[in-house]
Parts: C-alpha cells; sequence; structure tokens
C-alpha cells in the first residue's frame, strides 16, 4: 500500500465560504489520497475509510468541540451542546440512548405514517400559485416543522414557532457560530420554553405520545433528570426539524437533475424508502460526521496525534467509485449504507422518524409535481457541514 506523506496531502481550507465539500476538487483529492489535511484537522474521503474510522475505538464523537472549535466555551448553548446525546462517551451515552429509544418505538412511528401522508397532500394543495412553489417556505419547512408538532402533541399551527427558532439553531452548524451567537442562544431560550411546557402538560397528563414516552423513560432504577429531559427534547425538536427541512430540498435538487427517476417515483411510490438512502448518498444535508482522537494512533501509516479532529466526508463516501462505480442515481439500486446519519454507536437517534417522513412525502412530490425544474433565485446554505437550501423556487407541471 502506497501512503500519502501528510506533507504531500492535499489540503482544504474549510472556512472559506467558497469551499464546497462536493466539489470537483475534493473529488480528485479522494483519486489521490484516502485524507485530505484541513485547518481543522484531518478530512476523510474515501468509503472504506470512512467506514472504519466512523467505529475506531480510539476516536470518539468529535462535534463536542465544535464550539470550542469556534471561540464558544462558556454560556446557555455550549451548556445545552455538551448535553446532546451524540456528544457524550462510553456509559453515559449508551445510558441516554437506552433511555431516549422507547420514544422513537417503531409502532408510536407507524401510526402517524397517515398524518404525515396527509399533511403533504394539504401542503401540496395550498401552493400559492398553479405549477410553481418557493419549495422551502411553502413544502420543506411547514412539512418539517409540523411533522415535529405532530409528534409532540402540540398545535400545528405553532410550526411558525419551531421553523424561526429551530432554524436559528441551526446557524450553530456553520462557520459563522460566534458571531450568530445572540441569536442563536436567544432561540435556544424560545425552545426551552415549549420544552417545560410539554414537560409539565404531560406530567399532569399522560397521553400515549413521543412527550409521555420521553417523561416516562426509565429502566430499571435509573430515570432521565429535569436538565437530560428537557436537553433531550429541545435537541430532538431542532435536529428533527432541521434534518427533515435541509434533506427535503436537497432532494428535490437531485431528482430534477435526475428526472427520469422522479417519473419512477411517481410511478413507484413504494420506493419512497429507497428514494430517501439514494438521495442521502450522494446529497446528505450531514456533509461530515466528525470524530476526534482520544489517544495517539497509527491508522493505514498515517500517525494521528491525541486531540486530533477527523472529518469524515459523507458525500464523497457516498460517491466513491470503488464503491459505487459511476455512481449513478437509482433508486431501485441495492447500495451499501451511507453515513448520512452517521453511524457506529453515534448514529442519528432519529433516523427513523426523518426516514419515515420523507419516504411519505417524496412520491406524492413526485405524483404531483410533474418535470419539476429550478428557477432563478434560488439560495444556499455553505456546501459544509449541514447544508440545504434558504430558498428553492421551483416550477413544474401539476397533474392533472
Amino acid at each position: 500500500m502506497t501512503v500519502t506523506a501528510p506533507e504531500a496531502a492535499p489540503y482544504f481550507d474549510i472556512t472559506d465560504p467558497d469551499f464546497s465539500i462536493t466539489s470537483a476538487a475534493v473529488h480528485e483529492a479522494r483519486e489521490r489520497s484516502w485524507y485530505a489535511r484541513t485547518n481543522y484537522g484531518l478530512a476523510v474521503l474515501r468509503y472504506e475509510e470512512v467506514s472504519r474510522l466512523l467505529k475506531h475505538p480510539k476516536l470518539r464523537q468529535g462535534s463536542a468541540a465544535w464550539p470550542a472549535h469556534n471561540g464558544v466555551t462558556e454560556g446557555p448553548f455550549a451548556k445545552w451542546w455538551a448535553s446532546w446525546v451524540l456528544n457524550k462517551e462510553g456509559e453515559e451515552h449508551h445510558r441516554l440512548r437506552r433511555l431516549m429509544n422507547p420514544a422513537f418505538s417503531h409502532k408510536l412511528i407507524a401510526g402517524l405514517v397517515p398524518r404525515f401522508q396527509a399533511l403533504a397532500a394539504e401542503l401540496i394543495n395550498g401552493f400559492r400559485e398553479p405549477g410553481r412553489c418557493e419549495f422551502v417556505s411553502e413544502f420543506a419547512e411547514p412539512y418539517a416543522a409540523r411533522v415535529i408538532a405532530i409528534m409532540l402533541g402540540m398545535p400545528e399551527s405553532e410550526w411558525r414557532v419551531i421553523a424561526r427558532e429551530s432554524a436559528t439553531i441551526g446557524l450553530a452548524m456553520g462557520v459563522t457560530i460566534r458571531q450568530d451567537l445572540p441569536k442563536i442562544e436567544a432561540a435556544l431560550a424560545a425552545l426551552y420554553a415549549y420544552a417545560d411546557e410539554l414537560i409539565a402538560e404531560r406530567r399532569r397528563e399522560e397521553r400515549d405520545d413521543f412527550v409521555s414516552a420521553l417523561v416516562r423513560a426509565q429502566r430499571d432504577s435509573d430515570r432521565l433528570s429535569a436538565d437530560e429531559l428537557r436537553d433531550g427534547l429541545v435537541l430532538l425538536i431542532f435536529g428533527g426539524f432541521d434534518t427533515t427541512r435541509n434533506q427535503l430540498g436537497l432532494a428535490m435538487q437531485s431528482f430534477v437533475r435526475h428526472p427520469d427517476q422522479w417519473r419512477l417515483l411517481a410511478e413507484r411510490p413504494e420506493l419512497g424508502g429507497r428514494a430517501v438512502e439514494e438521495v442521502m448518498r450522494v446529497n446528505p444535508t450531514t456533509r461530515w460526521v466528525t470524530r476526534e482522537a482520544h489517544e495517539d494512533f497509527t491508522y493505514q501509516g498515517l500517525d494521528i496525534p491525541a486531540g486530533t479532529t477527523v472529518h469524515l466526508f459523507t458525500e464523497s463516501a457516498g460517491t466513491d467509485p470503488r464503491v459505487f462505480g459511476d455512481g449513478a442515481f437509482d433508486i431501485t439500486a441495492e447500495r451499501k449504507p451511507h453515513f448520512g446519519f452517521g453511524g457506529g454507536a453515534h448514529h442519528c437517534l432519529g433516523h427513523f422518524v426523518a426516514r419515515s417522513d420523507m419516504s411519505e412525502a417524496l412520491p406524492l412530490l413526485a405524483r404531483r409535481m410533474r418535470d419539476p425544474r429550478i428557477e432563478d433565485g434560488a439560495e444556499w446554505l455553505p456546501d459544509s457541514g449541514n447544508t440545504g437550501p434558504i430558498r428553492l423556487p421551483i416550477a413544474f407541471t401539476p397533474a392533472t
């Protein structure tokens, strides 16, 4: 095996606003080396190396250091970020997952599918103009936020608050986190207020719903503390909204590029689940998954000191020709797993919810919006970290 010396490895400034994680430059680097150097540490570019390093015993969850990387080390946001189950390790991580998992039961989510379908149809029927929509504000945002409201037993009319505050907290995923911090912490306070109200309501009167399942969360003599409950609930509101909104917009971008697959999805709605997986393979909202070395180790001849941040590039891995050949977008294909929901011990806790709501929405959109075209005026978040459209004007032929 030829090992690329660190000084010869490709280099990317991933804080540069013009850097694109899906660029030809990154794909070309993937052909020269399995890794690249960045101003935040290492970037892993190939599928097999990403797959192995996601589960490597000498790497721990790396996103815990993200605020500190950007000079945010104290205050409400830093405290909330550190509380995430995603950012816990070892037994503390396993404990929180054990307690929270029952809230994500298949039975609970499957029972909501008819409401997801009805919501998607309602939003499409409500487009302001025939044959045209601003996809983010008219579909992706209200769909993602109202799904959260349905799951939490909140009035769906509150979706704008969920959307606004969650989108603001989402700014923390970008390289402008420090300058956006006052807005982020105000939004966090607003979602804490929602969480406190929901928890108090369910303590007074339990229901057969998601929040009640969290309030009841107990295993043997262990249970979620008051802080763990409210911190986790705010994370689930934010994470559930942000991922679905962004991923639906990225799905439309992918299908506009592949109109034959859009027509196939309209004809075969049972492919909705496969469509979600294929979109997340080639166009994931989570552009990288982060790990950090907790002790020195050597991997494929490369010395990785303790404290090194390792970004695992999900799109680069998902389109690696060593595994996926020409990588043609095909919603009927059997594929190796993608990394859009992370992997290993830290895979996304709410992945089943996101998969369920998107797999219902996409086939209905395909049936009702024929020949979609992205019009001028689209705006996008930076193509790093977590990405997606800010505005996505789409013209289409309405189904008759």
